[in-house]
């Protein structure tokens, strides 16, 4: 008791600099040389230890020794420091590469399953689905490219890249359909085309199923992710990537992989869309060389062609022209006896082909509908309706301002007079063959038009089209009978020359500078002399107020 009293507070005695606070131990508190309870019954001393027997004299001397602060010490501190801080660094640097591996790999395993049994393209189009499977003899009608079809996309041909050009509705894609369904999508990927590249490039994406390293966490952490770039890059990522797909594939199963790109017209042809084909035909031609990839394109318009063309040493084309007679009535038959459980007679079938032809898709609207002739007049009145609105003529009281909308009128309507005017030299109609429409050659076309960067829009717009072999001719049998109907309209020649003369006329004054002369009163004159390029007069000219 006498000593808890007696021994003064820790504090002060830190001060004084009389002890040296070492280490604690629970409730105990040694300082050098005494331990005291930390828990004294006074307020503000301790009491010594009870326990402790040692003089602290030995304590004293070790515990200086030890606690003062020394270089080794500081060394070995730097060292574990150090050596922490460097495992850290290496664990992460394991874990990232381990990450980036296996992400690697991830995107490759991804991409290859892709182009396993069963496509997302044969399920959205209905081919197979579910419960109900595709019945080939009563919802398709065998067409003579098929085979062809079939082999290409199976990987039988390789060695090539392939455009397929035909007018809207003529059965392109179906084809196409047909012939992934045969081997279930195996070794196929196929994805729509657009106009925007952003789109492009997502789609693309989607049928490959690559994310473009969107979902890679590396990211996160990066102050420019590879997102951070235009869409062409991104495309010629998924570019390389599928490359090393086909390798592994080629070496595995010893086929190309199909890559199909439907819609190809919907690129714009401008320097963006036209940096795009550049980009797909040089990896076309290159996979097509070393039988790796066998790129399809699918088009409606002939510029895809034209834009080919220039650097095509691999490419075969493939034109698909609508159904002749034969093969568009046999179609008919089975699609209304699909629909309506109805056997059309042949004098109908006949009829029906003679109004709207062999199109695929017109047949497909009249075995849908209840009266098929009504079918057929509205299709035909569609055509007309379209061609009408796009390109009808004002004549001679047009507004100038209407002067460039009314060319490109005036054109289409001079170029399909002449399609008109060139059915009266030939058969349009064969009895075993069918229709037979008449056709321009591109240039001649464009001779007849006086303007050669109309073509292409009228191609586009579904009015006339071109086909592989630059021949000119109208989009449809419905759209050449509008021709016929609007060519034969009373008046129609003078109303086509009136709208030519008015755009010669507009053009004209144009082209006509006006000169004023003021200030002419009191017998005033102007007098204008005339030089050649050299400086040589060539004459002169006096202007003055006419006496009365």
């Amino acid at each position: 008791m006498l000593l808890k009293r007696l021994a003064p507070p820790l504090s002060s005695l830190a001060r004084q600099g009389l002890v040296r606070p070492t280490r604690t131990h629970g409730r105990i508190i040694q300082y050098a040389g005494k331990r005291f309870n930390s828990n004294p019954q006074s307020t503000g001393q301790y009491a010594p230890d009870p326990t402790d027997q040692n003089d602290g004299g030995e304590d004293r001397g070790r515990g200086s020794k030890n606690d003062d602060p020394t270089l080794k010490s500081t060394i070995l501190k730097m060292l574990e420091t150090a050596a922490t801080t460097a495992a850290s660094i290496f664990i992460l640097g394991v874990a990232g590469y381990s990450y980036h591996r296996y992400y690697k790999y991830l995107i490759l395993d991804k991409m290859d399953n892709a182009f396993n049994p069963g496509d997302p393209a044969l399920e959205i189009a209905g081919v197979v689905s579910g419960k109900h499977q595709y019945n080939h003899e009563e919802h398709w009608v065998t067409r003579d490219e098929q085979p062809r079809i079939d082999d290409i996309v199976a990987g039988r041909n390789g060695g090539h890249y392939y455009l397929m050009v035909g007018e809207k509705g003529t059965g392109k894609t179906s084809m196409l359909l047909e012939a992934m369904r045969k081997i279930n999508g195996t070794g196929v990927a196929m994805f729509e085309a657009h106009a925007d590249l952003e789109i492009f490039r997502i789609r693309l994406g989607k049928a490959l199923d690559y994310e473009f390293h969107e979902d890679y966490i590396g990211s996160l952490f990066s102050i420019r992710g590879p997102r951070d770039t235009t869409a062409l890059l991104d495309i010629e990522r998924a570019f390389n990537k599928l490359e090393k797909v086909a390798l592994n594939r080629r070496r595995d199963h010893g086929r190309p992989l199909i890559l199909i790109i439907n819609s190809t017209h919907l690129v714009r042809d401008d320097h963006d869309g036209q940096d795009l084909l550049e980009m797909i035909q040089q990896r076309a031609e290159q996979w097509a060389a070393s039988g790796l990839v066998t790129t399809i394109l699918n088009s409606d318009d002939y510029w895809v062609y034209e834009r080919l063309k220039r650097y095509a040493t691999r490419m075969e084309v493939i034109p698909v022209k609508d159904l002749p007679k034969d093969k568009a009535m046999t179609a008919l038959k089975k699609y209304r006896h699909q629909f309506h459980q109805q056997e059309l007679p042949s004098d109908v079938l006949e009829e029906v082909y003679k109004q709207v032809g062999g199109r695929l898709s017109f047949l497909n609207r009249v075995a849908k509908s209840r009266d098929i002739m009504q079918t057929c007049a509205e299709i035909c009145r569609a055509e007309k309706t379209w061609f009408l609105n796009k390109c009808w003529i004002l004549g001679m009281e047009m507004d100038d301002d209407v002067m460039d909308e009314q060319k490109y009128s005036s054109a289409a309507m001079v170029l399909a007079k002449a399609l008109v005017e060139a059915e009266r030299e030939m058969e349009i109609y064969h009895p075993e063959l069918g229709h037979r429409l008449p056709e321009i050659p591109l240039h001649k076309a464009r001779e007849i038009m006086t303007r050669a960067d109309f073509v292409q829009s009228y191609d586009h717009d579904n009015i006339f089209t071109i086909d592989s072999r630059a021949m000119v001719r109208a989009d449809s049998v419905p759209m050449q009978r509008a021709f016929r109907e609007i060519c034969a309209i009373e008046g129609f020649d003078d109303h086509l020359e009136g709208t030519l003369q008015r755009i010669g006329d507009i053009e004209s004054l144009g082209r006509t500078r006006e000169l004023t002369i003021k200030d002419l009163w009191n017998s005033g004159k102007y007098q204008m002399v005339m030089k050649d390029t050299i400086g040589m007069e060539k004459g002169s000219i006096e202007f003055s107020i006419a006496e009365k």
